[in-house]
């Protein structure tokens, strides 16, 4: 899914290329900051995997992403959202590389993503988050989000059983 890219005080979140990734796989497969997604890291590269990232842009379900500086165009994580229900629901998902943690990013992000959400005419925007990542809990609260469910998955690849949140921000 594409749209126009979203601005945010610090950042421009744009559409994902192909050129993005290598990017995402390194992000998202590292242990730190893919500790709390629902895949599990790789160790090694996977062509075959990246090759499939590679085609992220051109999602019709899920709109994929790359928050980036405004002035240096420097990547600085991933971000996505996925529209249910008439266009009414927005689940949103952000990943800041470990690199710019504690900068307000991934704040910002979702900040960005919601308001998009609400000119888009949507009521609520949903986002999961492990119980056991106190950052992203804390951006959710931020943004306004209300604890409406708590579930576990099993994380995919291991035995790992995840406990997560669903917070709703009612717009």
């Amino acid at each position: 899914m594409k749209i126009k890219p979203i601005e945010t005080p610090r950042l421009i979140l744009r559409g994902f290329t192909k050129e993005d990734a290598l990017w995402a796989y390194r992000i998202w497969n590292d242990p730190e900051m893919g500790e709390y997604l629902p895949d599990e890291a790789k160790e090694d590269i996977d062509s075959e995997y990246i090759k499939e990232l590679e085609l992220l842009g051109e999602d019709e379900e899920c709109c994929y992403l790359i928050p980036v500086y405004k002035n240096s165009k420097q990547r600085i994580g991933t971000c996505s959202f996925m529209i249910r229900e008439d266009k009414k629901i927005y689940d949103i998902a952000y990943c800041v590389h470990k690199d710019f943690w504690r900068q307000g990013y991934a704040t910002e992000i979702a900040q960005g993503m919601i308001a998009y959400a609400r000119t888009q005419g949507a009521e609520k925007v949903t986002i999961l988050v492990s119980k056991g990542n106190v950052p992203s809990n804390c951006v959710a609260v931020k943004c306004g989000g209300k604890i409406v469910s708590e579930k576990t998955y099993k994380k995919r690849g291991t035995d790992v059983i995840m406990e997560e949140y669903l917070y709703e921000v009612l717009l």
